[in-house]
């Protein structure tokens, strides 16, 4: 990619009041403008010479619910001729529609449509706002922060009616929650497995010592460690041998 010098400057002169923000880091540029400016701010982004983003490639949203107006609209143009992207952002609120960019673009129709279905901002000038990745009749905007994970309603294939039926949510166990805490950076309570790390380590394990600091630590381990217990030498009695009877003489007892 081509480097961004310059660019802001050049934004600035094109855009003129409609430049509310501008934002230059790790080798992005982000610049906000007017919500109401949009039209004229992104045409003149890709018509000024030297500028020349000829290509919407992507419309997001962002969900800030702690802020008044709410939402983020974040396009993503491409200039072709100088290999350089810029990101364009507009704030609004659940109310306020943001002017449509499809005169500009043909392909914002069904990218607007997406934030419309994920985030619920509206769009004028877009003459065919509808749902595009949720069903009819889907209840609420699922990318909202506010929105249940579990959603509103479930549904299933129902037998009787021979159709597919929507139902309230109902969960067979209670929703579990996560702390999402990175076990890297040290968590709260033991992991499985972190039990382990009470024991000793076995000889040769790695090891951030050198070889120096290791016999230091082996001698000083020796010298603590109590004497072992003399062994006494094992002592096996014998049985006492049975006493033999005298053997009698050669020829004693035969008979006359």
């Amino acid at each position: 990619m081509a480097a961004n010098d310059g660019l802001i400057d050049a934004v600035k002169a094109a855009i003129g009041a409609a430049l509310v923000d501008a934002v230059d880091a790790v080798g992005e540029v982000s610049v906000t403008v007017a919500r109401d400016a949009l039209v004229p701010a992104m045409t003149a982004l890709r018509d000024t010479p030297g500028l020349e983003f000829q290509q919407l490639m992507e419309i997001a949203g962002v969900d800030y619910p702690e802020r008044p107006e709410r939402f983020e609209v974040c396009y993503h143009l491409l200039s072709v001729t100088k290999n350089r992207r810029i990101r364009v952002k507009v704030i609004t609120d659940e109310d306020k529609p943001v002017p449509s960019v499809t005169s500009l673009w043909p392909v914002a129709g069904w990218l607007e449509r997406e934030v419309y279905d994920m985030y619920g901002v509206l769009f004028s000038g877009n003459t065919d706002l509808r749902r595009i990745l949720t069903d009819y009749g889907f209840q609420g905007h699922p990318q909202r922060k506010d929105f249940p994970l579990t959603g509103y309603v479930e549904l299933r294939y129902s037998e009787e009616q021979k159709r597919v039926v929507y139902e309230p949510v109902k969960l067979a166990q209670d929703f579990r929650s996560f702390d999402f805490m990175s076990p890297w950076e040290g968590a709260e309570y033991i992991l499985p497995g972190d039990e382990k790390a009470a024991l000793p380590e076995a000889k040769g394990a790695p090891t951030p010592l050198t070889a120096d600091q290791i016999k230091k630590a082996d001698a000083v381990a020796a010298a603590a460690a109590p004497a072992p217990k003399a062994k006494t030498p094992r002592t096996v009695k014998k049985p006492a041998a049975k006493p033999r009877a005298p053997r009698k003489p050669k020829g004693e007892g035969a008979k006359e």
